[in-house]
């Protein structure tokens, strides 16, 4: 199987899942519990779409909690940047339907101001610690750069292929949750 063909599959088993409403709350409470989420001031996540797991919750807890949360804006060029709204009206339908934050009325981070990256993704392999987006490589171009930053990609156990396809490029993630598991480094650990 390739690599679009296990993005298929992918996208297919998640949205498939009668239960990902609650799986998706069971994913942000595992990272709300996180000594990833205790020890960070700035995490960059995103606003769920098509059937990715909704992180919804996560982000509205990590603002009430005071913490600065970035969203992804990206471009037409390829590039990707992490944008804190300045008003909850800052918001528009962006890039590919996804609600994004609004440009100018956004204060855009540095990577090196974030602490943690929550990744979307459309399958996953805890062996390689990689995962598959849409195809268009944001992530994989953009988590290089976030140095001091921990990439925690979230996804539902569903969409786990071993033997993922992997492009040079695909970049290891530091930890993937899902609602069974936390995967660090090829390990597996219960909740």
């Amino acid at each position: 199987m390739d690599k679009k063909e296990q993005r298929k599959q992918g996208i297919k088993a998640r949205k498939s899942l009668v239960m990902a409403e609650e799986y998706s709350k069971k994913i942000c409470d595992s990272l709300l519990n996180s000594q990833f989420y205790q020890n960070a001031d700035t995490i960059f996540s995103y606003v769920p779409f098509n059937g990715e797991v909704d992180i919804s919750y996560f982000n509205q807890c990590a603002t009430d909690d005071g913490k600065t949360v970035a969203y992804p804006i990206c471009g037409s060029d390829g590039s990707m940047v992490a944008a804190v709204p300045d008003s909850e009206t800052a918001w528009e339908c962006g890039k590919y339907g996804i609600m994004t934050p609004i440009l100018d009325v956004s204060h855009i981070l540095e990577p090196n101001e974030i602490d943690v990256v929550i990744v979307p993704c459309t399958a996953f392999d805890p062996e390689s610690r990689i995962r598959i987006g849409m195809g268009a490589g944001y992530y994989d171009r953009y988590l290089p750069k976030c140095k001091t930053a921990k990439s925690i990609a979230v996804a539902f156990e569903v969409q786990k292929i071993e033997g993922l396809c992997i492009d040079e490029w695909d970049y290891p993630l530091d930890a993937i949750v899902t609602e069974l598991f936390w995967y660090y480094f090829s390990l597996a650990h219960n909740l």
